[in-house]
């Protein structure tokens, strides 16, 4: 019998061709499978690098401090404004700059050549007016006799002597001379006023202090002209007791509902920044003043200044307590204040093809994250990394802390506080 043919030979066929052609298809499969695994698991870090994280701060049982700030100016309790009456040449100035002064204390003095020419003046008009009216006094005297001389002749003659028209003529007499001397009286009464006057004025040129104090600011030399004519110039201005002050500030009018009298306050100046003073509220103004359309109203703080170390002038930032809360439950402000990042639609899972082929953008949902009314508040909290709203009744704050009145909260709860960046490091 014959030998068969060997078909492979035949047909040229190597045994290992298929093997290859097997693993090659094989190869590439494990390819394909290779990069859509590393496609989805970018795709899936992607996805969570951009998941928002939060931060988060623990509500905490606490005391709290509630303050208003304001700021103001530094003012002498008692401040004198010191001007001149008259008008003159300053012939010399007896008070300087931080000089003390007693009450009474010549300040400055201007000069009286005019007003005592003028004194003199007076003081002869009035010289000549009492003369006048010593003049005036003797006429009276001399009609009186003579119509008291009429008078008896006209009793003896039996009122035939004088005649009718001679007695009514010294009677008219006397009734002048008596005129005559009132008359004189107004007019030494005018000159005694004008002496009086001109020696008013012939003092007020001595320029004294009215207070027991300290000169804060002094206008005027010697040789200089002072023009008294409508208003009197400011020579000297006076404080009466630098070791007590008054702190006058400005309270926002959101502010002024807190404030009464007798709260405590710390206050620093720009010259002592590293020291705290002390003060007190002693008065709360109702008059409003309007700057660049914020209403404030001024408030006044009694100051202690024993070492004089605070001056008239000095700018002030107060922090008046007008609150203080033991054991209360305190969450941070910001939390009050957090809003949550508006929500996106879920995006369907990626399938392996769908990995690899690309797709279009999945559209976002526009609708913000939920709200609450606007009579209410809330704060929100994380409940297996998502995050739950929870109402809350908030009280006073300082700003960075808010008691909270009503709410199921409890302390150590982590409260979100804000959204930090999705992008992983």
């Amino acid at each position: 019998m014959a030998p068969k043919p060997d078909i492979e030979k035949i047909l040229e066929i190597k045994p290992n061709s298929q093997r290859r052609k097997w693993l090659k298809r094989g190869l590439f499969l494990a390819l394909v499978l290779l990069a859509a695994g590393a496609a989805a698991v970018f795709w899936n870090n992607k996805n969570q690098s951009t998941a928002p994280r939060y931060q988060t701060e623990a509500v905490r049982r606490g005391n709290l401090t509630v303050i208003v700030t304001a700021t103001g100016t530094l003012q002498p309790t008692n401040k004198v404004e010191v001007g001149s009456e008259l008008s003159g040449i300053v012939k010399s100035v007896d008070a300087d700059f931080n000089n003390r002064v007693k009450k009474g204390q010549v300040l400055a003095r201007l000069d009286t050549s005019k007003l005592e020419a003028q004194l003199t003046q007076s003081r002869a008009a009035l010289e000549a007016a009492l003369a006048k009216t010593l003049l005036a006094q003797a006429t009276v005297r001399e009609t009186r006799a003579k119509l008291e001389q009429f008078q008896k002749v006209r009793e003896l003659s039996r009122n035939r002597v004088p005649s009718q028209t001679e007695f009514d003529a010294a009677e008219a007499a006397y009734e002048r001379a008596r005129a005559d001397v009132a008359n004189t009286a107004a007019a030494a009464s005018q000159a005694r006023a004008t002496v009086q006057a001109n020696e008013t004025d012939l003092a007020k040129a001595v320029i004294r202090s009215p207070i027991n104090g300290i000169v804060l600011t002094r206008s005027i030399e010697p040789g200089q002209t002072v023009a008294a004519s409508f208003t009197a110039p400011v020579l000297f201005t006076l404080a009466e007791d630098l070791t007590q002050m008054e702190l006058h500030v400005n309270v926002d009018e959101a502010d002024i509902g807190k404030i009464q009298e007798g709260q405590q306050a710390v206050f620093t100046v720009a010259a002592y920044p590293n020291r705290r003073f002390t003060a007190r509220i002693t008065q709360a103004r109702y008059g409003s003043s309007t700057t660049s359309g914020v209403v404030t109203y001024e408030t006044v703080l009694k100051v202690g200044n024993p070492d004089l170390a605070l001056r008239p002038g000095m700018t002030a930032t107060a922090d008046i307590t007008v609150n203080n809360l033991e054991q209360a439950l305190l969450v941070p402000s910001a939390a009050l204040r957090f809003t949550p990042p508006a929500k996106q639609e879920a995006k369907p899972s990626l399938s392996l093809v769908g990995s690899l082929l690309p797709r279009p953008p999945a559209p976002r949902s526009e609708k913000p994250a939920a709200t609450v009314a606007k009579d209410r508040q809330q704060v929100w909290i994380l409940k297996e990394g998502r995050l739950a709203s929870i109402p809350v009744t908030p009280g006073l704050t300082n700003g960075t802390w808010t008691e909270i009145t009503a709410g199921f909260l409890t302390p150590g709860a982590a409260v979100v506080t804000d959204i930090l960046t999705g992008t992983t490091p």
